[in-house]
């Protein structure tokens, strides 16, 4: 059985560490693991959440 990921939690969050607060996100598994996260920073949080999207994110309406 393969796991699909529907399970996961996905956050969003800025980096305050950094000087221009970029926005950032992170896949946790159930289990508690990060199984994904953004290599970069976005100014924008939408430009986040669309890489998130290309990376499997599902966009709740």
């Amino acid at each position: 059985m393969k796991e699909t990921g529907d399970r996961d939690k996905w956050e969003f969050y800025q980096d305050h560490s950094e000087k221009h607060h970029k926005w950032l996100w992170r896949r946790t598994a159930p289990n508690g693991r990060i199984v994904g996260a953004s290599t970069q920073g976005y100014a924008e949080k939408e430009e986040c959440v669309e890489n998130a999207i290309r990376n499997g994110y599902v966009k709740k309406e």
